[in-house]
């Protein structure tokens, strides 16, 4: 799906993708720095000794702050950030075989996208006659109901019903994406549009009855039409309270039948298919209907009959069915927010969980009990107790112990780890959990969590992150309030958990909207310390799937103070480094980038700003090697040679220079063996030409010249490639001048100096 700036709401305009933005004038060719850099700091207060111990307070902030984003790196380097490849698509509204449902990520959902979705899709009724009448009276209609009962391809299919099967649909983000669409002067005639799973306006003034008329009225007039899907407690809210729709899953038999239909026959004998509708008819999300029809045709009765029977559900209810003791309990609890570490470093924070229990029951408090009430076994610790055998008789089914190696370790470091036997059964734990105990077992919980986001280890913490990501499911509220928010205003540790656990809640859609709006309400006069947690938390998951509210975000928070703008620009660093392989996201990253420089006035605060993001962006390096990720980017994304040409032109001709400079000749010599770049060489000194006049390009062979003679950068094969990068339009200019520009870049006369040899 296109991922591009929604029409409706441009916060920044793209720019023209043929011109690049005009080289500013508020230099001259021998690179006098900006304005704004010769502007005076300010001036010291009278107490030097208050001054000192705020500069050392704000040091060790950034330190700090150093060391989070240093952890933030090595979780996305073992992570697979791009969200199309994991995301938990068994959760999504209709699963359709795909990773994540269409229009989930706002931009463009085409019509072949849109098709391929609703390929097996059946009207449910009288909901969809009813809403369709709706969207035919008021060109908007708010769809209501339970998560994952078809609420988002209902709304795919209704905008096709109406505009027809050729028309593009735009998705918009669900945060405050309906104030910015009521105010908005830019709605286009004849277009779809949908915002799934809306979570509200987080300003309680954005959005009232009266615009909402106005904003149906705007529909109306030129021929849009907008379709919201949102939980059930927006019936509850004013202004959309006439406008919404009870949905509901279609008949489980009619959509398995209907299936059937559409895919290869499979002939069933009279018991099996029997069978088969009666677990059908028990079936409540449209997804598991799809999947068991997909597989009866794909792969036989008896693995659709195992996908309809769920054995991993049926494992853990009956596990838990048998009231387990305390000991066990604490221990799967423990294994559900601690999956995959070190056994042994499993077992010692198992046992301070069994601590946080015995202290609570000290206090006075009633005891974690089973279900119905009754203590279980006491909580010994007897050694001749051979607790690691114990888990082939607590957990059987349920839990398995394998060797792994530790991340980014040689194999023969592998250790043994406790882990699920399925992926789907730490999920059914928690859920388990949740449903049957209460205050008792959760809030000795919750201080074991949350002390362990304090002092855990990152493989700890991230452990722990996806298990709270888990929870949330089933206790949002909970987890915003008890965990997130203690979290995100503490010290690096918890910070980075709060951050890892909203990237993890992107896993299953419906959640994907509420960490956006719990990361928006962060940025809103909420601290420095949340505004900081915010900006890491945009580098995961929700800012390769929220991509223009991300950058638009974090540009904000440039703005800020030192700490937090620092922290911002870190993030939008990270963001280009998780995106190296998804191209279309790397172009949209350095377009954002060139359109904000082009937008700010020479000699302006916001250009300095900008400027400064951009040559962090060029010095950036990659996240598996300290290689430039630019270099990876001439390598593999296409096209990217013009926007990274047109983001050094800025940099290079202005206070930034030295270290624009620098960048390109790490990024030269990283390219220098590869006869397969030449081209995107080209193209990108192509690129910083036209940005220039004669004389700034001048200055700037003047000064790669003189760089590239550095011994880091004097390795063979560097001064040839800068030749095709400076000579790309030799033709182009004057005799002299073409002399003159190919003898300012010359083979060094010394190509054995430190770095150069070529051993």
């Amino acid at each position: 799906m296109a991922d591009t700036a929604d029409p409706a709401v441009p916060p920044v305009p793209t720019p023209d993708e043929e011109a690049a933005p005009t080289a500013p004038d508020d230099i001259d060719v021998d690179g006098t720095p900006d304005a704004e850099a010769a502007a005076p700091g300010p001036d010291p207060g009278p107490d030097a000794a208050s001054e000192r111990r705020k500069e050392q307070e704000e040091r060790e902030e950034r330190e700090e702050d150093d060391r989070g984003y240093d952890d933030l790196r090595r979780v996305h380097q073992l992570v697979n950030n791009n969200f199309y490849g994991v995301v938990d698509a068994s959760q999504a509204a209709f699963g359709f075989g795909a990773p994540s449902s269409p229009g989930l990520a706002p931009g463009t959902i085409e019509p072949e996208e849109r098709d391929h979705a609703l390929r097996f899709y059946v009207p449910p009724q009288p909901c969809f006659d009813e809403a369709l009448g709706h969207l035919n009276e008021a060109a908007l209609v708010v769809l209501t109901g339970q998560d994952n009962c078809g609420r988002g391809a209902g709304s795919l299919a209704l905008l096709r019903k109406i505009l027809g099967g050729k028309a593009k649909l735009r998705s918009l983000s669900p945060a405050n994406a309906l104030a910015e669409l009521a105010a908005s002067r830019d709605l286009k005639p004849g277009q779809g549009y949908v915002i799934l799973d809306y979570v509200g306006e987080l300003r309680p003034e954005a959005v009232q009855a009266y615009e909402i008329g106005r904003l149906s009225e705007e529909l109306r007039r030129k021929g849009s039409y907008l379709v919201i899907t949102a939980g059930d407690a927006a019936r509850r809210r004013l202004a959309l309270r006439d406008h919404c729709v009870p949905w509901q899953a279609p008949d489980p038999v009619e959509l398995f039948d209907h299936c059937r239909g559409i895919l290869p026959p499979v002939g069933l004998a009279p018991e099996i298919e029997k069978e088969l509708l009666a677990r059908i008819r028990e079936q409540r999300r449209p997804a598991d209907v799809v999947a068991a029809a997909s597989a009866l045709s794909c792969e036989g009765p008896t693995t659709a009959l195992d996908t309809l029977r769920d054995r991993d559900r049926e494992l853990v209810q009956e596990w838990f069915g048998k009231r387990p003791s305390a000991d066990d309990l604490l221990a799967l609890a423990a294994l559900a927010f601690l999956e995959g570490i070190p056994e042994r470093t499993f077992e010692k924070e198992c046992a301070a969980l069994v601590a946080h229990v015995r202290n609570w029951e000290r206090s006075g408090e009633t005891p974690v009990a089973e279900p119905d009430g009754s203590t279980g076994a006491p909580l010994t610790g007897a050694v001749a107790k051979q607790s690691r055998a114990l888990w082939r008789e607590r957990a059987v089914g349920l839990v398995t112990t394998e060797h792994r190696p530790a991340p980014s370790r040689d194999v023969g470091r592998s250790e043994r780890r406790v882990v699920f036997t399925s992926p789907r059964i730490r999920a059914l734990v928690i859920a388990e959990l949740h449903d049957l105990y209460g205050y008792e077992l959760w809030y000795p919980l919750r201080r074991w969590l949350g002390e362990l986001a304090l002092l855990g280890d990152l493989d700890t913490r991230t452990e722990v992150a996806r298990g709270v990501a888990l929870l949330a499911r089933y206790a949002l509220v909970e987890v915003d309030e008890n965990l997130l928010k203690v979290w995100s205003e503490g010290i690096t540790s918890q910070r980075v958990t709060a951050a890892l656990t909203l990237g993890f809640m992107c896993d299953v859609e419906h959640l994907a909207p509420q960490a956006l709006n719990i990361v928006q309400s962060w940025l809103d006069n909420s601290g420095p310390g949340r505004a900081v947690t915010a900006a890491m938390a945009l580098t995961g998951r929700l800012g390769s799937l929220y991509r223009l509210q991300a950058l638009n975000w974090l540009w904000f928070l440039t703005h800020r103070g030192e700490r937090i703008a620092f922290s911002a620009r870190r993030s939008l660093v990270l963001l280009l480094q998780t995106a190296e392989h998804d191209p279309e996201r790397v172009l949209f990253t350095l377009r954002y980038v060139r359109t904000v420089i082009a937008q700010a006035a020479p000699g302006t605060r916001e250009r300095s700003i900008a400027l400064r993001t951009a040559v962090q962006l060029l010095e950036a390096t990659r996240l598996e090697a300290s290689a430039p990720v630019t270099a990876a980017l001439l390598r593999t994304v296409p096209d990217s040679a013009r926007h990274l040409g047109s983001l050094w032109a800025d940099v290079l001709h202005s206070s930034n220079r030295s270290r624009g400079v620098g960048a390109l000749c790490r990024t030269l010599v990283q390219l220098r063996d590869d006869p397969s770049v030449t081209g995107a060489v080209r193209e990108l000194g192509e690129t910083m030409r036209n940005a220039m006049t004669a004389q700034q390009w001048a200055a700037l062979c003047r000064h790669l010249s003189i760089a590239l003679n550095h011994p880091d950068y004097a390795i063979p094969g560097t001064h040839q490639l800068a030749q095709v990068l400076i000579g790309s339009l030799r033709g182009r200019a004057p005799a002299e001048s073409r002399r003159s520009l190919s003898s300012l870049i010359s083979t060094p006369p010394f190509p054995s100096a430190r770095g150069g040899r070529n051993k």
